[in-house]
């Protein structure tokens, strides 16, 4: 049976008052995430082998999709979903508003995280690390990269400020279409990218019996000192790695 009919029988199966019976099954433990599978000690290697195998999985529909949390002046976390639109060794892209909350909080508080989650391959990804926006001309070449109705919207969309309904985003929409025409370039609005530099990056595949494999990438200053051979491993291009456990 695939794996979306075995969630929807399970979910139908299932009350909202006994959330508690949902278990999807996992990996079982000849499938565990080996220290010794990992051929390049690398995150952004091990990364973009998981990303590869998500691309090429049917029922994965948005592998790139991630949930980005950042946090406010007031210490106060927020997170919500964006689409990672390039994942280097530098770093992950993603594209905003720069009027929008998270950008606003990014401004005061450049420590963010992003968590990918592979439902059919049971395997998470967890990114911490440090934004900053790429540059303009960078921002603008992705900007005209977009179907013109999706850089329309961007330009009439004064993203998480409070609006009078949703007649007023279509007629904003209407006035940036009647001026432009239907060929006028769309002129890049207070838009762009963030590269997330990471400092951590986690794998996590989950296992059937709850032991749910976990290991962990860092670096910054000091943590190649941490290294013992035993709970610290040295990684290349400065990593180190360490099991966690679940």
């Amino acid at each position: 049976m695939k794996l979306l009919q075995i969630v929807r029988r399970m979910s139908q199966e299932t009350s909202v008052e006994n959330l508690s019976a949902l278990r999807l099954k996992y990996r079982e433990r000849k499938d565990a995430f080996l220290e010794e599978n990992i051929d390049v000690k690398n995150p952004f290697s091990v990364f973009r082998d998981w990303l590869e195998l998500a691309l090429k999985t049917p029922e994965i529909l948005e592998p790139n999709a991630a949930a980005l949390a950042t946090v406010s002046p007031a210490g106060k976390p927020s997170n919500r979903y964006v689409l990672v639109k390039e994942a280097t060794a530098e770093g992950f892209t993603f594209f905003t508003n720069y009027g929008s909350r998270k950008a606003e909080e990014i401004k005061s508080n450049p420590n963010v995280a992003i968590s990918f989650y592979w439902l059919p391959l049971r395997r998470s990804v967890r990114i911490e690390g440090v934004a900053e926006k790429i540059p303009v001309e960078d921002s603008l070449k992705y900007f005209h990269q977009r179907p013109r109705a999706s850089q329309i919207g961007a330009a009439a969309s004064p993203q998480s400020q409070r609006i009078p309904s949703r007649g007023y985003l279509d007629e904003v929409e209407a006035e940036i279409k009647a001026k432009l025409g239907p060929d006028g370039e769309v002129p890049l609005p207070n838009w762009g990218g963030y590269l997330v530099r990471p400092d951590l990056i986690e794998f996590w595949q989950g296992q059937t019996d709850r032991l749910h494999d976990r290991i962990r990438f860092r670096r910054g200053n000091g943590v190649e000192s941490e290294v013992d051979g035993k709970l610290v491993h040295k990684g290349e291009d400065g990593w180190v790695y360490e099991r966690l456990a679940p």
